[in-house]
């Protein structure tokens, strides 16, 4: 599945927030830095407002329930976007801007956070924001397979799910023989 350059930086954005537990400046920097968002937040203040912004960001992944879903993301656009407009800059394609007239890197931030996530959900549906389904895992992610139907965060979580799935099926063979 593809993404355009601004969408997808704002789903795959949500997605490191949400897992991230260091909302330290330099952590915050690194994040954004990783993900090519030219915002950059500048003290403490602001990283804690984008922990805040992290707690209700998370609940979306995983859902499975569609309108509920689209309600939280909704929520997300209206406490973070002042427009929608196109725009072309930085030898990009035509892309859209869910804000505009502000140099506030907090805003500019939960408004691509919250842009990526709706691109995200009309897109491709929701399902493609994701939970990993080891249990005790709280990971999110977005799946970006070409079937759409990823289900861990990682390789080691799918191993250790189907390792002791394997363990399992041996030990019962094992009890009834």
């Amino acid at each position: 599945m593809h993404f355009n350059h601004y969408g997808g930086t704002g789903a795959f954005v949500a997605a490191a927030l949400a897992n991230t537990t260091d909302f330290s400046v330099a952590a915050i920097d690194r994040l954004l830095t990783e993900h090519e968002m030219t915002s950059r937040i500048a003290d403490d203040k602001q990283a804690a407002t984008l922990a805040a912004w992290a707690d209700r960001v998370r609940p979306v992944f995983g859902d499975d329930d569609p309108g509920r879903q689209i309600a939280l993301v909704n929520e997300l656009l209206t406490d973070a976007t002042t427009s929608v407009r196109v725009s072309r800059h930085d030898g990009y394609g035509a892309h859209l801007h869910y804000i505009t007239d502000t140099d506030d890197p907090v805003a500019r931030i939960k408004a691509a956070v919250a842009g990526g996530l709706a691109v995200a959900i009309c897109g491709a549906g929701g399902q493609r924001l994701g939970r990993c389904s080891r249990e005790g895992c709280a990971i999110v992610y977005v799946d970006t397979s070409r079937n759409g139907r990823r289900r861990f965060c990682s390789l080691a979580c799918a191993n250790r799910v189907n390792v002791a799935a394997h363990r399992a099926r041996v030990e019962k063979l094992g009890s009834t023989a």
